[in-house]
């Protein structure tokens, strides 16, 4: 009796609840599951509105849903949602001047280390050729017995 007890309180535990829209068209409901889709939840950190289970995720498909139904385009919407949460809504930032760097920012650091790479390389074979002595170095080694007096080899 117990066991049965303990799973139906299981049971009750796990049911999540499912959000319901109705829409007037197939289209209308296509425009929110895509713009749910495309839009982030303010809460959670890479969870787009339909997949996350936040209370302001709920509040924000309610929105979406009735303003879709009330026929604002998904400019007019996503317009709308940037006004109140800003760039972060938006899985693909717009291009901003405060998003240059966010953007180009990847490709300038790829540009940057491809030059050091560069730079390091050729500064590396011009080192690998031999080295010009001059008379005092050219005596110290022939005092020592080393080379033949007139270039080194690294």
């Amino acid at each position: 009796m117990r066991i049965l007890l303990l799973l139906a309180l299981l049971a009750v535990s796990a049911h999540a609840a499912i959000d319901v829209y109705e829409f007037s068209s197939p289209e209308e409901e296509v425009r929110f599951q895509a713009l749910s889709a495309e839009l982030r939840c303010p809460k959670c950190l890479n969870t787009n509105l339909s997949g996350s289970d936040s209370p302001i995720a709920a509040d924000l498909r309610r929105t979406v849903a009735r303003m879709v139904r009330e026929g604002y385009s998904d400019q007019e919407i996503r317009d709308y949602l940037l006004d109140r949460y800003g760039d972060f809504i938006l899985y693909r930032p717009r291009l901003t001047a405060q998003t240059l760097l966010l953007w180009f920012g990847p490709a300038l650091l790829l540009a940057f280390g491809a030059f050091v790479v560069f730079r390091i390389a050729r500064a590396a074979r011009e080192e690998d050729g031999p080295i010009e002595l001059d008379d005092a170095d050219r005596a110290r080694l022939e005092a020592l017995g080393v080379g033949d007096g007139d270039t080194l080899q690294r």
